[in-house]
């Protein structure tokens, strides 16, 4: 017997409807947030997630956390995001961690739920329904590799040459994720060996270890790469990037059999889509399908 999925999951109405009216807050207002989810122009269902704590090269504090969370939670809600990208608003800059000079002044109970917090914003991330995309753009070093660690795709930039997880050399470890999605990611020698280490890469070294997935052109950035990277992904129907990302995403924690009876129950209400009707109509007028995320 299949296992139940239940459509809701997938389904996330239609792209175009409403799009402009997509984010409640003026955009004036966003920059003035640590977080903010913001459209991106020319692209309906493209959307980033911008940090925007230039002053601080994006280190993470208990306001940007706290509004990280809540734009990741819009981003959940929005029916009309196909695919969100992760940047920061500062040249150069992609996330530096924790925020140590705030954490010097935490107590222990403080830091406690700061952590607590952290991680299971990070699983927000992981567990949004939509690709996502980490385009870094500078140094992400601790909780801001972490951060990147919970998208589905790393892009770097070629002048990012400070990617690590510098942890044990603070006396401490990654604690938001790190040591379980590098290990699940990198395989579990070369987590080790960087974590241990704390070993800073460039991001031709990162690419080598697999810990990012693409680089970006020459004289480009990674949000150019990963914003194309984005458009590409939009040919594709909503509906089933949704339902392709929930079926990986088991890939690792079943048993192949159930596994496969997984991927099944994901494709079954697809089947039934209008978007897959628009795909096969597409096909045979020889043009390019119009998805709507029906």
């Amino acid at each position: 017997m299949l296992p139940r999925i239940s459509f809701q999951r997938l389904a996330i109405g239609a792209i175009h409807r409403g799009a402009a009216a997509r984010f409640s807050r003026s955009y004036s207002v966003a920059l003035a947030r640590d977080a903010f989810l913001e459209p991106v122009q020319g692209h309906p269902s493209i959307a980033c997630l911008s940090l925007n704590r230039p002053k601080t090269k994006n280190a993470i504090s208990m306001n940007m956390l706290k509004e990280l969370r809540e734009s990741l939670e819009e981003a959940a809600s929005d029916n009309s995001i196909s695919v969100l990208i992760l940047r920061s608003t500062a040249p150069g800059a992609f996330c530096a961690g924790a925020d140590l000079s705030e954490r010097r002044t935490m107590t222990m109970a403080q830091v406690n739920k700061f952590l607590t917090n952290l991680r299971s914003t990070f699983s927000l991330l992981e567990n949004l329904p939509m690709p996502t995309i980490a385009a870094i753009d500078g140094p992400a070093l601790g909780g801001g590799l972490e951060m990147a660690l919970s998208c589905d795709i790393r892009v770097a930039g070629r002048d990012a040459t400070k990617i690590g997880l510098p942890e044990a050399r603070l006396g401490i470890i990654p604690g938001a994720g790190g040591t379980q999605r590098a290990a699940r990611i990198l395989g579990l020698p070369r987590a080790k060996a960087l974590i241990f280490t704390g070993k800073m890469l460039t991001a031709e070294e990162a690419k080598e270890w697999d810990v990012v997935d693409f680089l970006a052109e020459p004289s480009t950035t990674a949000y150019d790469r990963a914003l194309a990277l984005a458009q590409e992904m939009t040919n594709s129907a909503p509906l089933a990037l949704r339902a392709a990302k929930l079926s990986i995403s088991r890939a690792f924690d079943l048993p192949l059999e159930s596994g496969l009876d997984f991927e099944r129950a994901c494709y079954a209400p697809l089947l039934k889509t209008k978007d897959r009707d628009e795909a096969l109509e597409a096909f045979r007028e020889k043009r390019k399908a119009i998805f709507r995320g029906e």
